[in-house]
């Protein structure tokens, strides 16, 4: 072989393995685009808006957005609360003494028993919610009676919330992702999906995910165990679904609410500070599912299902805490213990059909109930005379578990203590004109709710509530012209009737409980699409009757709560690197008395950017700013808590191992570490929640 031969076959290797290479990398940066593409944090705007189906939102006289998995992905959250943080119109603070998460929207609260799952009341794990069971947080802004029916637990009246549990989607996934966050909280997951067939008819979802640790707050413990699984079929005419979940957390030494029993507010603690008793926990085990089935009866119709169960046990001992010397931190503890079962089922079942082409008409009718049973005790561990244990917020002791004080109910084995039925039956009409640039829906659905409550000394009858309601909704939508929708509505909230004091001395009607209570709402707004960026704008105006003694000296309902206010959200590429979700939210909230409503606060805004670094592949940086502005602390206005500001920062980076993508994730939370009290809200005294200090939090996931 000739130089030249030899320098021939030389310069072919060397630009063979350079092409190799180039190709290798070429398919090494399609892999990161896509995965990064994949890893977008998105709002979709639309959602199920309860009996009327999943809509955009552009069709819908209702505020409506969902908040899918990617966000819960990159945001590593310990709790529905966490994802919910996200939303400006939205704040979440706990219950009296556990981590019972509740959310405050247009100023009424949300229990966590009256989150939706898959569009059923009652089914959802009723204190904490673990986020990495579900694909969608869907909010819907405003009453919600004649959409969802009345919630069980009698909240909601504000907005309503609903979880999508995860599903197979079209293509395959399979992903491994390893956790950590201060202080010493570790946890991993594995997400799975199929679909098979011939026409990829069915598909299976398997996930699961385990965490546990000391968090951010000195000596709190979280452990959190779940498991998700769903399969599904979709083919010809006939849909179905079939998903089922399991969910275990348990929480020692949480951080407990501030009860304000001094004439001022206390300093906030040190931000890692706890004032929580080493005895104090909570557990909470739930096995729960829903079965849903559509079916085609013609191109125009469809009749649907669903069903779901849930079974529900915890307990816990719980720790309160009241400060009475605000400027040294003295404080009075106490501790109650719960066990308490929960025995829920719902079912709902309708048609929705179309019909016309000039002017349509989209029909739905239907009707749902639900049944619940709760057992639970109580021990109240205060100690002789109630007169709990000596403590301080800035210098906490540990003491021993108070001795039993009043024992209510069963403790080895709780009996009935409330059984709730709820039914209901609805009809609607969507008329569309103009090519359905002007819709206008109208409906009504009768409601009907039963409740039964049961003595804690012998499990006798006490009380029966039996009564029914009607409630209408009427909505707009017109769309001048593409991109824009504006919309109005009139609807309802319902609740159960308040009962009067049983005192004699006080009401001509000790006892009695009055007819439900209805709440109306009243609101109009304009959502408009520029590019890729959705924008929403709205004005709404709530009364909920009060409730108190009248001319006659009897109990009835006086007067209205009236809530008003304007609610901004914005959300989506404002270019190809830079993505936005934020908006703002203006409350005013009156009390009957004409005071402020205790915990709203008066302005709230949230800002959450992701940037994308062109000059570092596959980097992407995120941002947010949550505030929220001043709120009263009591019903007489006299304490009030400043206004907050957070600041959260992050990066993720993805990259190839392999031929898999691998995604790094880093955030800090609350990065300046800014000590803030941040919720008064409250359902029955002053009580303050601390907001959460400094957290890192890491992880990596891989996608094979």
């Amino acid at each position: 072989m000739n130089r030249i031969s030899r320098i021939s076959i030389l310069a072919l290797a060397i630009s063979l393995a350079t092409s190799a290479q180039a190709q290798e990398q070429l398919e090494d940066d399609v892999i990161v685009v896509t995965a990064q593409r994949d890893n977008e944090t998105e709002v979709v705007n639309g959602g199920s808006a309860g009996v009327l189906g999943d809509k955009p939102a552009e069709d819908l006289p209702f505020a409506i957005r969902s908040y899918d998995e990617s966000l819960i992905l990159n945001q590593q959250p310990r709790s529905l609360g966490d994802v919910l943080e996200n939303d400006p119109t939205i704040r979440t603070t706990y219950g009296f003494g556990n981590a019972s998460e509740q959310f405050v929207i247009r100023g009424f609260t949300l229990f966590g028993d009256d989150v939706g799952l898959n569009g059923l009341y009652g089914i959802t794990p009723r204190q904490l919610v673990a986020p990495e069971l579900f694909e969608s947080v869907q909010v819907l802004n405003g009453a919600s009676a004649f959409l969802n029916g009345a919630a069980p637990g009698g909240s909601g009246l504000g907005g309503s919330v609903n979880l999508q549990l995860k599903r197979a989607g079209n293509a395959d996934l399979n992903r491994v992702t390893v956790s950590a966050s201060a202080n010493s909280h570790f946890g991993g997951s594995f997400d799975v999906a199929r679909r098979f067939g011939e026409n990829g008819e069915w598909g299976v979802r398997l996930n699961a995910a385990y965490r546990d640790g000391e968090t951010s707050i000195d000596r709190e413990d979280r452990r959190t165990q779940v498991v998700g699984g769903a399969i599904d079929y979709d083919n010809g005419p006939l849909r179905a679904a079939l998903d089922l979940a399991f969910q275990n957390i348990r929480i020692d030494a949480l951080r407990p609410k501030v009860t304000v029993g001094s004439a001022t507010i206390p300093a906030v603690p040190d931000g890692g500070a706890n004032y929580a008793q080493d005895f104090t926990y909570t557990e909470m085990g739930d096995v729960f599912g829903t079965l849903g089935v559509e079916y085609d009866l013609a191109d125009n119709a469809l009749a649907y299902f669903r069903a779901g169960a849930r079974d529900g046990r915890e307990e816990g001992i719980y720790g309160g805490i009241t400060v009475l010397d605000a400027e040294t931190g003295a404080a009075n503890g106490t501790a109650l213990f719960v066990p308490r079962t929960d025995n829920n089922e719902a079912v709902e079942a309708g048609i929705r059909a179309k019909l016309g082409e000039a002017i349509t008409h989209e029909f739905n009718f239907g009707g749902n109930a639900s049944w619940q049973v709760n057992r639970n005790a109580y021990d109240f561990r205060y100690g002789p005379g109630f007169a709990g244990y000596a403590t301080n917020i800035y210098d906490t002791p540990q003491v021993d578990l108070p001795s039993s004080t009043l024992v209510g109910g069963d403790l080895v084995d709780p009996f009935p203590i409330a059984r709730t039925r709820l039914w209901s039956a609805f009809a609607s009409d969507t008329i569309g004109v103009m090519e359905e640039r002007l819709q206008v829906t109208a409906g009504l659905r009768l409601q009907s709710i039963n409740v039964k409550s049961y003595s804690y000394f012998g499990g006798e009858l006490t009380t029966e509530y039996n009564e029914s309601a009607v409630t209408p909704v009427i909505g707009v939508v017109l769309k001048p012209f593409d991109g824009l929708s504006l919309y109005g509505n009139r609807i309802e909230a319902l609740q159960q009737g308040p009962t009067a004091p049983l005192d004699p001395a006080l009401v001509s009607n000790p006892g009695e409980v009055l007819a439900p209570r209805k709440s109306l709402q009243y609101e109009v707004g304009g959502k408009l699409a520029l590019g890729k960026v959705f924008v929403g704008l709205g004005a709404y105006r709530l009364e909920r009757p009060g409730e108190g003694v009248l001319a006659d000296g009897s109990f009835g309902y006086l007067g209205d709560q009236r809530h008003q206010g304007i609610e901004f959200t914005i959300n989506g590429d404002l270019t190809p690197s830079l993505r936005l979700i934020g908006g703002a939210a203006l409350t005013d909230a009156e009390l009957v008395s004409g005071n402020d409503v205790p915990g709203v606060p008066e302005y709230t805004a949230n800002a959450d950017v992701e940037w994308d670094l062109g000059f570092v592949p596959g980097m992407t940086i995120t941002a947010r700013a949550v505030h929220t502005g001043r709120q009263w602390v009591d019903a007489a206005n006299t304490l009030e808590l400043d206004s907050w500001t957070r600041i959260d920062l992050g990066a993720r980076y993805v990259f190839v191992a392999g031929e898999a993508p691998v995604t790094l994730r880093l955030s800090v939370d609350n990065i300046v570490n800014e000590k803030y009290w941040a919720s008064a809200f409250d359902a029955f005294s002053a009580a303050l929640l601390q907001g959460t200090p400094r957290t890192f939090k890491a992880s990596i996931s891989a996608d094979f």
